[in-house]
């Protein structure tokens, strides 16, 4: 059946690119992962709130390569990109990536954690920008979402501070390892980049 309207994005918008380094202010780099960047990677998933606020683990370091290798598998299929949030001595500090993404309707949803020790420095909500003056500016998103637990009260200070309104509750949203939790629903339109 034909679509009445057209889509916001073309197929390959994505996969017919090479994944972009973005800078945020501050001397934050966003660049793919590499696999060099394992057993940082890994050692941020023994840390409790990572663990709690996205519900996953990791065991080793070869778990993480594997886990970064998937990263460029979903750019190509275009369902997904991850960058790591470095300083300005290219260690790892956090992640900030997009998921859901859907190249038909122009949207998908933000997702980031950040490293203990550079935690209360406004890494979040400049990695979060610089991803979203990417996303709206040069690949051509119209909606950006954001969701996070409503106990998570960090993240929605950064979603707000990025820009990202809160739209609404998402009641018993996502199971997490003590239950399901209610979701804020934030988001950012192109309008407002």
């Amino acid at each position: 059946m034909p679509s009445l309207v057209p889509p916001v994005l073309p197929g390959g918008a994505l996969s017919g690119r090479e994944q972009p380094t973005l800078y945020a202010d501050g001397a934050l780099t966003l660049r793919p992962f590499r696999p060099a960047d394992a057993p940082a990677v890994a050692l941020a998933f023994t840390d409790p709130a990572i663990q709690r606020w996205h519900t996953h683990a990791m065991a080793s370091a070869d778990e993480a390569v594997a886990w970064i290798n998937q990263w460029r598998v979903h750019w190509a299929a275009e369902r997904a990109a991850s960058w790591a949030v470095t300083d300005a001595d290219d260690a790892l500090v956090g992640r900030v990536g997009l998921r859901e993404i859907n190249l038909f309707d122009g949207v998908a949803e933000v997702a980031y954690w950040v490293l203990p020790e550079a935690r209360g420095r406004g890494v979040v909500v400049r990695a979060t920008e610089a991803l979203a003056r990417w996303s709206f500016e040069e690949l051509g998103l119209h909606r950006l979402t954001l969701r996070h637990s409503t106990l998570n009260q960090p993240s929605c200070r950064a979603a707000e501070k990025a820009g990202f309104a809160l739209e609404g509750v998402e009641r018993s949203a996502l199971l997490h390892t003590d239950g399901w939790h209610d979701m804020h629903l934030h988001a950012r339109l192109t309008d407002l980049a």
